[in-house]
């Protein structure tokens, strides 16, 4: 009898260990998750000319969740971003399209050299911290794009190295609008880009992102709302995170 009361107790420590390490190990990876969470955005758009521009008018899309939130508004309405010309009046501007920051000049000057090789560049960027975890796999129902997001398809990924990150890539289309003078042959270019991305370690640092980006090239004059082609990359990094959630 003695000897099966010593097996029943030793059973016991060895579970009662077991479960006092395992709750331990546990309560130590949620709490280093949890202290070492980051999450960001980082934003940029860059408008390229060869030629000057006159009476110039851009509705340029602002990334934004689909319930109209995004994360650069605060600083693009407190004049925050980062490269804005002094010479740009900027403010927001919301419509059944989209999300916008409507950007007047009475001209966009080149500098003298300037060519179609080597256009005039203005970029504007931040990077401004999320309070919450961004859903880096569903982005496009679920996180900052660029809105209004129309024919959303797969597509090839441009880099293998997103591929082999686990990421899903995609092709969709949104629109802006432009309208300023200038010479028939100038090219005009705007290019916006924005990350999502969470980070943390628990032993060692882990990440998961995703990227998206918007194009278009235009000649000449212009004065309307224009289709603008969109690129998403997402689920891109790390995705076992000692939580639930994206």
């Amino acid at each position: 009898m003695d000897r099966i009361i010593k097996i029943t107790i030793s059973l016991f420590l060895i579970i009662l260990v077991s479960f006092v390490a395992t709750a331990g190990y546990t309560a130590y990876v949620e709490n280093a998750y949890r202290s070492s969470l980051s999450s960001t955005y980082s934003y940029t758009c860059t408008i390229t000319t060869d030629s000057p521009l006159t009476n110039v008018t851009f509705f340029l899309p602002v990334p934004a969740d689909p319930s109209g939130n995004s994360p650069v508004i605060t600083r693009l309405s407190s004049h925050e971003v980062r490269g804005v010309p002094d010479t740009w009046t900027t403010e927001l501007y919301e419509s059944g399209k989209g999300t916008f920051v409507k950007v007047t000049a009475p001209a966009i000057i080149p500098p003298e050299g300037t060519t179609a090789k080597d256009p005039y560049a203005i970029t504007l960027s931040t990077e401004v911290s999320s309070k919450t975890l961004i859903n880096t796999k569903d982005p496009a129902n679920e996180s900052p794009m660029y809105r209004p997001v129309q024919d959303l398809k797969p597509a090839e990924c441009s880099d293998s190295a997103v591929s082999a990150a686990g990421g899903q890539c995609s092709m969709y289309l949104t629109t802006l609008y432009a309208s300023y003078q200038a010479d028939p042959h100038a090219a005009v270019s705007f290019r916006s880009t924005l990350t999502g991305k969470n980070t943390w370690t628990v032993f060692e640092p882990k990440s998961n992102e995703y990227h998206t980006s918007v194009y278009l090239l235009m000649s000449g004059d212009q004065k309307d709302w224009t289709p603008v082609a969109g690129y998403l990359e997402a689920g891109i990094g790390s995705y076992d995170a000692p939580v639930t959630g994206h």
